[in-house]
């Protein structure tokens, strides 16, 4: 699993069969010390709970497809749920 912050949502016209009522939103992936890594991904809201700003754990490619319901859909990412907290040396996160 790895962990983003939500920094935005994406908007579609067009939406997957099976993918209806499932928000996107603008995942920024971050490093073990809570650091930003890379660019922005989008993801499948697998909890339909998360908002902005919110710490989540995501996972990627075929397992990201499995983790929604129905599963076996066409997403790249899809997060698996909302972080509470984190306590590790070093973290930069933020307040989670």
């Amino acid at each position: 699993m790895l962990l983003g912050k939500v920094i935005g949502t994406v908007v579609s016209t067009q939406v997957y069969e099976g993918l209806q009522g499932v928000p996107m939103l603008l995942v920024q992936p971050l490093a073990k010390d809570g650091a930003e890594k890379g660019a922005p991904i989008v993801c499948a809201d697998g909890t339909r709970m998360a908002g902005p700003d919110e710490l989540v754990y995501y996972e990627g490619g075929r397992e990201a497809a499995l983790a929604l319901n129905p599963w076996f859909v066409p997403v790249d990412h899809a997060i698996i749920g909302i972080v509470d907290g984190v306590e590790a040396p070093n973290w930069k996160g933020g307040p989670a």
